[in-house]
């Protein structure tokens, strides 16, 4: 995604956070010991793993060169027998998302896709897509001509199932930061400009999320018999079914992040397939924050493998590109080593307290030196 501020700390991965901000208060979230997964370069050298394996990635933005020679550089013989999951933001341009779906089928023996919000820009592309969705279908059909898939499916007993999802402002339910001046959404979001869409539908209000969330009722006879047959399932979204998988927003750059990442329909679609309470052989992975993330939380587990922009993975924010993409299941179990997730890492032993609203130190220096520079 993209912001005007950037909507994290440049250098969290590299140092503890300060003791300020290490708030010992009761703990609001249900969460468990996050599990780990096994990395991309880990699983490959692997001599025990002979079943299928499932790689997860999102946020590729390949209009980026560096990016789109990421995606080039992948080994094109590693993965032939493996399962890629791409959970959205590709390329913002109809013809680098289509060389780069193109690159991936390649290297993987299958690939599945949902669509992000870049993916539906049409900035640059007007004569061609007169709204985001004629542009949806336009790419969905690329993706079913190159052997793309985009619907749920059933690979050696693993259920796995794509969801359609799009974020609304309402999802944010947390305490707003004040006192400083925050850029409003249509300034900080280039969605709503670069997007069109027809009809009333609109990312001020909850139609588009509730749009696309319909669709995935297209699937749900599918959905239906994956439920009933596999004891194991992965969902997979472009964006965020929970607030508690973003960084509070005293830690933000753009406090207000929280109202274009997410949708409440997305987590009871996931509740719905994966159960209330969840379970061990539930796992649901997510995009478009650029935040590295596993944990579980009321029995799901949740990871966001993102690529991101050049610039971020230049401050190592998640790790570094050599880890990805992320092995999440080898040979009939979920893999258990991630590294690099500094957030689900700080919530999995601090508490979040979004009530708190006392700006973290390097988010009061940045507006600081904002307002000096105003004045």
């Amino acid at each position: 995604m993209v912001v005007k501020l950037m909507p994290c700390c440049p250098s969290l991965s590299q140092k503890p956070l300060p003791k300020q901000v290490q708030i010992r208060t009761q703990m609001k979230y249900t969460t468990t010991r996050r599990p780990e997964i096994l990395t991309s370069s880990a699983a490959a050298s692997s001599t025990s793993a002979s079943g299928l394996r499932v790689f997860v990635l999102s946020d590729l933005h390949t209009d980026y060169s560096e990016n789109m020679t990421w995606v080039k550089c992948l080994s094109t013989t590693r993965h032939k027998k493996d399962v890629l999951l791409v959970a959205g933001d590709v390329a913002e341009k109809y013809d680098d998302f289509v060389l780069t779906m193109s690159l991936l089928k390649d290297r993987f023996q299958r690939v599945l896709f949902v669509p992000g919000n870049h993916d539906l820009w049409c900035r640059g592309e007007e004569n061609d897509f007169p709204d985001s969705l004629e542009k949806l279908n336009k790419l969905l059909d690329a993706c079913r001509g190159l052997g793309v898939e985009i619907n749920p499916v059933v690979i050696d007993g693993l259920g796995i199932i794509p969801l359609f999802s799009w974020y609304h402002e309402s999802f944010d339910r947390e305490k707003d930061i004040s006192g400083i001046r925050i850029l409003p959404l249509e300034m900080a979001c280039r969605d709503f400009h670069a997007c069109k869409w027809p009809g009333d539908l609109s990312s001020r209000d909850a139609s588009l999320s509730l749009y696309f969330d319909a669709m995935n009722e297209n699937n749900q006879e599918v959905i239906n018999e994956i439920q009933r047959t596999c004891d194991q399932i992965i969902t997979f979204s472009h964006f965020v079914p929970r607030q508690d998988l973003c960084p509070e927003k005293r830690m933000l750059f753009y406090p207000n992040l929280p109202k274009i990442i997410g949708s409440d329909f997305l987590e009871l679609r996931i509740r719905s397939i994966h159960g209330a309470m969840g379970s061990t052989s539930a796992c649901h992975v997510f995009g478009h924050t650029h935040f590295s993330w596993d944990a579980v939380l009321d029995g799901i587990r949740y990871v966001q493998a993102p690529l991101a922009y050049p610039r971020e993975r230049k401050r190592r924010m998640n790790g570094g590109e050599n880890q990805l993409p992320y092995c999440v299941y080898s040979d009939g179990k979920f893999a258990d080593k991630l590294s690099h997730c500094y957030w689900s890492d700080y919530y999995a032993t601090n508490p979040r307290s979004p009530d708190i609203t006392e700006l973290a130190p390097w988010v009061a220096r940045f507006y600081n030196r904002t307002w000096k520079s105003e004045f």
